[in-house]
């Protein structure tokens, strides 16, 4: 894997300048993570992220449709419903749903999977933590490892419970598998970055700003080969390592708030 060389003092403060730009309420309004700004309890927001970045991808109305009707679904109160209900209900709620290419047997095996984990773990948040310690000694960097626990967790609980993974694996990210993650990405973002701007929540409190990754999908890294960010072509995980290699000289803090910048640009701007 091939490094860029530093970035210039000019690219850190333009992506600066654009990130606070574009990390505003407005941002929330036409975006996935309006639905999980409509609850105030954390495990409701934590469920109702995870379940509205799953289904984030095609048009954003579209995506606003079908994650409004999911939660509708369990009563606008995702957490009690899934801890509570029995694995009967859960099928039943899912009857009948599609986004695309996410179908009832997909939604049925998320509900199922969400609910063992809650009652197992109290938290999602818990998976990616014990997912994120066991990066250490190894080369797997700290979110790879951790989300692709939480893939391992989420499968085997849904498993245990009679619904192998068969086609809904592809609806949980693998990094070590090549995966960009991006949905995945864009949900620790959601869940972990600080609450300061009112656009992320900062309720995750286990795991640092530092260490998430881009939500890269094609929009973000067509305007990341365009300001010399990266050169790679593919859309990957070890793109998105490149990628962070650059965002952590712009702000090693918290690199991922360049995502408001990257989005802004290509987006609202046309860049």
């Amino acid at each position: 894997m091939q490094l860029k060389q530093d970035l210039p003092e000019s690219m850190r403060s333009f992506l600066l300048e654009k990130a606070a730009e574009y990390e505003s309420l407005s941002f929330i309004a036409d975006d996935p993570i309006a639905i999980p700004h409509r609850y105030s309890n954390p495990e409701d927001i934590e469920v109702a992220g995870f379940l509205t970045a799953s289904l984030a991808w095609g048009n954003r109305k579209s995506i606003l449709k079908s994650a409004n009707a999911l939660m509708g679904r369990m009563d606008h109160q995702p957490a009690e419903f899934l801890r509570d209900a029995s694995p009967n209900e859960l099928r039943d709620a899912t009857t009948g749903f599609v986004h695309r290419t996410f179908q009832e047997r997909d939604a049925a095996l998320f509900f199922i999977a969400l609910r063992g984990i809650l009652k197992r773990y109290g938290r999602l948040e818990n998976v990616f933590v014990e997912g994120h310690g066991l990066s250490q000694g190894t080369t797997v960097s700290p979110m790879a490892a951790a989300i692709g626990h939480f893939h391992q967790v989420f499968f085997n609980i849904a498993a245990e419970a009679g619904w192998p993974a068969d086609r809904t694996r592809k609806h949980v990210a693998q990094p070590q598998k090549g995966s960009a993650a991006k949905r995945i990405n864009m949900y620790t973002r959601w869940m972990v970055r600080p609450a300061t701007r009112g656009v992320d929540f900062g309720i995750w409190k286990g795991l640092s700003p530092a260490d998430l990754m881009i939500p890269l999908d094609v929009h973000t890294g067509n305007v990341a080969r365009k300001l010399g960010l990266i050169d790679r072509k593919a859309n990957d995980w070890q793109t998105v390592e490149l990628m962070m290699h650059a965002l952590r000289q712009v702000d090693p803090e918290d690199p991922v708030r360049m995502d408001f910048a990257l989005f802004g640009l290509g987006a609202i701007e046309g860049f």
